[in-house]
């Protein structure tokens, strides 16, 4: 049984099938949400961005803020929230991709997409670098509706609380460097 938010989410995610999915885009951004497992896109940019002097700071950044994201959405709100995934309660919506964890609420792949995009944001030395991170964390929650594996506001909440994951990896990785005297590693 839903209540009202959720009928109306459920009826946005059903336009969403029914309309926006097709042949091209469907392979496309389920692949797409599939990187976003684990936080494995994530981790890898994290590490590669750790790799460079000059992107040092981001690569520490970005990991602290998904470890933050980890510990948050995976280990308590969704534990303590226990919201059932939409496909497993409205009628009619095919997921694209699988999920096996049935908690939906918040999207944990869009809480590590904003947690990394947040810190990569403040810590980034381009400034394309920063747009870039921040449209890839966006396409990653829309991706997460488009598959039908969250609620709207799953992928909401999960920005809001990887938005606040990034802040706290970014004033980290800041306190760090001040108590250093200078600059990471």
């Amino acid at each position: 049984m839903m209540d009202a938010l959720g009928q109306i989410e459920g009826a946005f995610l059903l336009w969403i099938q029914e309309t926006l999915r097709n042949g091209v885009t469907d392979p496309i951004l389920s692949a797409y949400t599939k990187l976003g497992d684990s936080g494995l896109l994530w981790i890898a940019l994290c590490l590669l961005l750790l790799l460079h002097p000059k992107t040092r700071r981001a690569g520490a950044a970005g990991g602290l803020a998904l470890l933050f994201s980890l510990l948050f959405t995976n280990l308590i709100i969704k534990q303590l929230v226990g919201r059932t995934r939409p496909w497993l309660i409205l009628e009619g919506l095919v997921p694209l991709v699988a999920e096996s964890d049935p908690n939906s609420f918040p999207s944990g792949h869009t809480s590590a997409s904003f947690a990394a995009a947040t810190a990569f944001f403040h810590t980034l030395p381009r400034r394309w670098m920063r747009v870039t991170a921040v449209v890839m964390a966006a396409v990653m929650g829309l991706s997460r509706l488009y598959v039908g594996v969250h609620f709207p506001s799953d992928v909401l909440c999960g920005a809001l609380v990887g938005f606040l994951c990034g802040l706290l990896g970014w004033k980290m990785v800041t306190y760090i460097e001040e108590k250093r005297d200078g600059t990471l590693c």
